[in-house]
């Protein structure tokens, strides 16, 4: 069985998202057990069940809010793993994900930090969830972790073997890394998805809730287009807000990924607030309505 991406080939027309601009929402996990910092800032003497509890309560307002997708990330268990996260670690997050994806109606994605595309491959098809963020997904990336390496050409077999329907959302120049050897950012995201077989690619800033620069988006799309006019699709990984989320969408990219705009705050730890969600989820509804 050859397993296939729930991308169309046209990004407005994508079988796993239901508007062909999707707002997703990260799910930012609380250090796990077996991290620094696991179970602190609670009074429950079960810190694993409350890592669990807020990863449910954050993933109903964003649900509530009008969120298209969301992504599941152990943002919480830093200094990170660089490639390799601990058998705990992929039980942990499995757990949390399948409770998640029973409790949601919206697309689930994961994404095991700093890199381990296969660990989010295995999570997603145990808990029957619908895509992975792979953070360095081909090429060499130099980052606080040490020397990232893609490994496109595994993380693509071990999809064949799981026979899972998961689809692979790579990102190009990912923040927090300097790339090593790279022409330039257009190049990358070409080889990202001609070479390395991602179904779409994620563009980001330089860090988390660091804006993306639209001259980016721009490139990425417009490298990406076919002379029949379709293009791999192209989301925004950082610094999208209720204010720039209509000029990301009129650069060129086909859906957002906003973790710290949808916390109270706008703190990237803090829970989601659902208000939060309900007015960036509207910015990108009247942003695309303007286009048509």
């Amino acid at each position: 069985m050859t397993a296939s991406s729930p991308f169309d080939a046209t990004p407005s027309d994508s079988a796993l998202f239901e508007t062909g601009r999707p707002v997703i929402g990260m799910v930012h996990l609380p250090p796990l057990p077996g991290a620094p910092g696991f179970g602190s800032g609670t009074e429950d003497e079960n810190g694993r069940e409350a890592v669990r509890t807020r990863a449910l309560e954050d993933a109903a307002r964003l649900e509530a809010g009008g969120i298209d997708g969301i992504i599941l990330e152990n943002f919480g268990d830093a200094p990170f793993y660089p490639e390799d996260v601990p058998k705990h670690v992929v039980a942990e997050m499995t757990a949390i994900a399948t409770a998640l994806t029973d409790a949601v109606d919206v697309p689930v994605g994961i994404n095991v930090l700093r890199n381990d595309a296969a660990a989010a491959l295995s999570v997603a098809a145990a808990a029957d969830a619908d895509f992975v963020r792979v953070n360095v997904h081909v090429g060499t990336a130099a980052t606080d972790q040490g020397i990232l390496e893609g490994r496109a050409h595994e993380t693509l077999r071990l999809r064949e073997r799981l026979e899972a329907d998961i689809a692979i959302l790579a990102d190009v120049h990912v923040k927090h890394a300097t790339p090593i050897g790279e022409t330039g950012i257009d190049r990358a995201a070409l080889e990202t998805v001609e070479r390395g077989g991602a179904d779409c690619v994620i563009v980001s800033g330089p860090g988390t809730g660091a804006e993306t620069p639209l001259a980016d988006i721009e490139r990425v799309a417009e490298v990406l287009a076919d002379p029949d006019g379709d293009r791999a699709p192209v989301f925004v990984g950082s610094g999208v807000t209720t204010e720039t989320v209509a000029d990301c969408l009129e650069a060129g990219a086909d859906g957002v990924i906003v973790g710290t705009a949808l916390k109270r705050g706008g703190e990237t730890t803090n829970p989601v607030s659902q208000e939060r969600v309900e007015r960036l989820v509207a910015s990108a509804r009247a942003a695309g309505s303007s286009d048509d």
